[in-house]
């Protein structure tokens, strides 16, 4: 079994490239050319340069060890908060940035949920001197203030997508409607593992520095390079795919994604697009995607805006299909549970939608033994607003 990209753009049956004509030049310069780019020695200089110096990498591998202790295990998190910008994000938009330059683009766009890639993207934009435009969800941008003030800031300009359900997937499209109407001098950093080829094996590729560190940093540690069990939160799937990444092939590293349930699997309110999801497309790409029995799109629901989205990355829907991955499902309460548990336990409070990745600790087996990492996706500055509403209720 591969988990490799195949020179289509498909992870088995997922993935390829479903786009309108007139994106057609765009996406096949792109394909054309990233391997290219992302192999040449220069760039690597810079982008690896960028990576220590800019963000701050390597992002720390911390035995968590009141965690461990309450849990009986050994539980390593992967400090991906502690980036430049609070979150893995920034990975992916270095790499991107000096990919558009190269092509020659001097306007970005991006789409963004909880707003971490909106920053990332537009610091990023900042610190090339790239005019920058994010299509943000009007929900999302009610739901996280801070980021949209921090976009602002840095010489963004936010767009509110107020179609559908006004999130993720709706800022998604108002972008792709943009790329198609400035197709020539514009560059769009997709924040996913989502979208056409070769968007989503170009984004794992720039996010696998997160499992490539793991790999040296539990040698360092533990003296071995694999993990029992890795678990990443996934709503299109990026920190989870850097974080599985350099883990694919061995088998003997159990793979949890984990979803967002909302209000519950069935309940109406969700985002679990494992379980409710069927096969279809959506933005480009083949992959599972909650839809209605005529191909209309499911609304998705989570507090974190982040996870907010109907389908998956082509690539996680591959290592789901075939069994490679273990899907897990985390209620709204359960996230907001394990983030307060966490906080007072490590001193650490989480980004929401990494919460989802702490509480699948109470739905999955392990043994005493068992090395377990779990990738702190991002850090919870951002969801201060909501978990304060929950402080009486958690606190």
């Amino acid at each position: 079994m591969t988990y490799e990209v195949n020179p289509n753009g498909f992870y088995g049956e997922f993935g390829g490239a479903y786009i309108p004509e007139m994106l057609f030049p765009n996406i096949e310069e792109l394909r054309q050319k990233y391997l290219d780019f992302m192999y040449d020695s220069a760039f690597q200089k810079e982008f690896q340069q960028l990576l220590k110096d800019y963000v701050g990498r390597p992002s720390p591998l911390y035995l968590a060890k009141r965690l461990s202790k309450h849990y009986n295990t050994n539980i390593y998190l992967k400090r991906e908060d502690l980036n430049h910008t609070g979150a893995h994000k920034i990975n992916n938009t270095i790499g991107q940035i000096l990919m558009a330059q190269r092509l020659g683009k001097k306007r970005i766009i991006a789409e963004t949920g909880a707003g971490q890639h909106g920053v990332a993207t537009a610091t990023v934009c900042a610190l090339m001197g790239l005019e920058c435009i994010v299509y943000m969800g009007a929900v999302d941008i009610e739901r996280q203030a801070p980021n949209v003030s921090r976009m602002k800031m840095l010489g963004a300009k936010v767009v509110p997508a107020n179609s559908g359900s006004k999130t993720l997937k709706d800022a998604t499209n108002e972008a792709i409607r943009d790329w198609i109407n400035h197709p020539n001098d514009t560059h769009y950093i997709i924040g996913s593992v989502v979208g056409p080829h070769p968007y989503p094996d170009m984004v794992a590729r720039f996010q696998a520095v997160i499992s490539e560190e793991m790999k040296w940093q539990l040698n360092e540690q533990t003296g071995r390079e694999n993990p029992d069990i890795i678990i990443a939160c996934v709503g299109g799937g990026s920190n989870a795919a850097g974080a599985f990444y350099h883990y694919l092939k061995d088998t003997d590293v159990r793979l949890v994604a984990v979803e967002a349930a909302g209000m519950g699997i069935h309940s109406g309110e969700s985002a679990a697009t494992s379980v409710l999801g069927t096969k279809g497309i959506i933005h480009g790409s083949r992959t599972l995607l909650m839809q209605t029995e005529d191909g209309q799109i499911i609304e998705p629901y989570s507090l974190s805006a982040g996870l907010d989205y109907p389908g998956i990355g082509p690539l996680h829907a591959h290592l789901i299909d075939t069994k490679r991955a273990e899907a897990v499902s985390i209620t709204d309460a359960e996230a907001l549970e394990a983030a307060f548990f966490l906080s007072k336990q490590e001193g650490i409070i989480p980004a929401l939608e990494s919460a989802h990745a702490f509480a699948a600790l109470d739905k999955i087996k392990f043994s005493n033994q068992d090395v377990i990492v779990i990738n702190l996706s991002g850090r919870g500055d951002k969801d201060l607003g909501t978990y304060i509403k929950y402080l009486d209720q958690y606190g």
